[in-house]
């Protein structure tokens, strides 16, 4: 392999800031607490970290409104301390991947507010203003993401400005070449001090339909509305437009402009997942996308292998990049909690899957521990898409609970009171302390999938080839000499072996008897073919 794709196979730890470590004692996480806590993810294995924004922001979405794209907020420390963090990251070996979040602004940035001052003002054009229709209702039927119209009326400009996502979210308009050139200067800025990526936020998102034609309603066949009104629209207009793939071209530019640097796009795209994705990733644009076909409730062995089929078979090109969890969908294993004997035999299970997959794998923190989805209260969300959505969707903050480290008050996460989100008790049963070390917790199961993967390059980067089994069991070759097989149920069950198999990791109490794989409910096995 190039040494500049270093990222394929490779695997990143998703770092949630704002709950990773606090080490100022306000409740928050911060970047010295990162810095602090990387020996862990380190000791994981893994070759690189991905940082969700950590950008100066009034934190309406929690970081994904950006007030200034090149600096840091505050409330997780100062530019010198990104930069310690960076150096920190690589002399333990990892690579750094931030978080870059382009289509919109903070209403609170300085592009924004010059905008919405005037018409003719040097910023007036940098975001997308209409006037209304006759009757004074918005431009056109968009919808916004979290809920409502895509458009707010400004009384200073007597216009609706364009938003896919909360109100406090402009969109950029990215037709207009200062625009893009200042997108450009951005990730420039970033690269200097040392990313070793970037993970385009809504990279499918940039540009929207100049002429603001209508979105046709959803094609996809409904017997009811849905919760949110943006669901029942085919975004055709509004996001996905034609201009959006020369720009990733010209993006991919600045970035080959440096040596190794890895650009992974996040498209979240109901409508043609596939298409989208092979437009996205064709030669000289994103090097990956993050596949989120594997982070719905669907759990089955064949699920799994249809989608892993359609993505090689639809989109040949494509480097995949696929993760079972992350900080906008509820933990795995509370999704997928029907299928397991119990929370950590499901989470070893899934972690060893995860890991065996063709592609490139990202790790959301704690999912190393076996942390389920967090049940809070309506008092306790922050999370925008909670508030407005709640009760039948309790939105996200679920998932971003602190990290557990150790015994104490908020498993060693912070010194404070009151953390911003609260640390619940089943979460401290799986601190990093208490499973170090124990050869069958969740956490040393991962390590050791994670050292087996970098051991062998087959499973890095060698080709899948699945076998034909009943439900619940899915068995796959990687490359010639690896063989994986996985009992995706509760019950007990064996499945006959191809070859002679060495297991390299053996999970749950599976075994290998008179040519036969004897899998445990969730047992799982990856070895050697003789």
């Amino acid at each position: 392999m190039a040494r500049d794709e270093w990222w394929r196979g490779a695997v990143t730890y998703q770092i949630y800031p704002r709950s990773f470590q606090d080490d100022d004692g306000d409740g928050m996480g911060d970047l010295r607490g990162i810095t602090r806590r990387l020996g862990h993810v380190a000791d994981l294995g893994v070759d690189a970290i991905w940082l969700s924004p950590v950008f100066t922001s009034p934190m309406a979405d929690m970081g994904y409104d950006v007030s200034d794209h090149r600096d840091i907020d505050p409330s997780f420390g100062t530019l010198a301390d990104f930069d310690a963090l960076v150096d920190e990251a690589h002399r333990l070996g990892l690579k750094v991947i931030i978080d870059q979040v382009l289509s919109h602004s903070s209403d609170r940035h300085p592009f924004f507010t010059q905008s919405r001052a005037s018409r003719d003002n040097p910023k007036a054009d940098w975001y997308v203003w209409h006037d209304p229709k006759v009757d004074g209702t918005p431009p056109n039927n968009w919808q916004a993401i979290f809920g409502g119209p895509a458009w707010t009326w400004d009384v200073r400009r007597k216009q609706y400005y364009f938003h896919q996502f909360l109100p406090q979210q402009p969109d950029l308009n990215f037709h207009n070449p200062e625009v893009r050139a200042w997108v450009l200067e951005t990730l420039r800025f970033w690269l200097e001090r040392g990313v070793d990526g970037f993970r385009l936020d809504a990279v499918n998102h940039f540009f929207h339909d100049a002429e603001l034609r209508d979105n046709p309603p959803d094609w996809r066949e409904k017997t009811e509305p849905d919760y949110k009104t943006f669901e029942m629209q085919f975004p055709k207009y509004s996001k996905n437009r034609p201009e959006n793939l020369p720009f990733m071209e010209e993006m991919r530019r600045v970035l080959d402009g440096y040596e190794g640097r890895v650009f992974i796009g996040e498209i979240g795209e109901a409508h043609h997942p596939a298409e989208r994705l092979a437009e996205y990733t064709a030669a000289g644009r994103l090097h990956m996308a993050y596949n989120s076909e594997l982070m719905g409730t669907r759990f089955s062995a064949a699920h799994v292998r249809r989608q892993i089929d359609r993505l090689f078979t639809e989109t040949p090109e494509s480097w995949p990049c696929w993760a079972f969890s992350n900080h906008d969908v509820p933990r795995h294993v509370s999704r997928w909690a029907t299928y397991g004997t119990d929370q950590d035999a499901l989470a070893r299970m899934c972690g060893t899957l995860l890991l065996s997959l063709e592609g490139s794998v990202c790790l959301y923190q704690g999912e190393e521990l076996g942390l389920g989805q967090a049940d809070l209260a309506y008092e306790e969300l922050v999370d925008p898409e909670g508030l407005n959505f709640w009760p039948d969707n309790k939105g996200r903050d679920g998932c971003r609970t602190p990290m557990v480290w150790e015994d104490g008050p908020h498993g060693g996460f912070s010194a404070a009171e009151v953390t911003w989100l609260p640390v619940k008790p089943p979460h401290l049963t799986r601190t990093v302390a208490s499973q170090q070390g124990q050869a069958a917790s969740v956490l040393e199961t991962y390590r050791a999938m994670v050292a087996l993967r970098k051991a062998a390059p087959e499973l890095r980067t060698g080709r899948t080839t699945f076998l034909d089994t009943d439900e619940p069991v899915l068995m796959f070759r990687r490359g010639e000499g690896h063989l994986c097989v996985f009992n995706l149920g509760p019950a007990a069950t064996e499945v006959a072996l191809p070859g002679a198999l060495a297991a390299d990791l053996a999970v749950n109490g599976a075994e290998v008897a008179d040519g036969m794989a004897r899998l445990p409910g969730n047992g799982a096995l990856v070895g050697r073919l003789a």
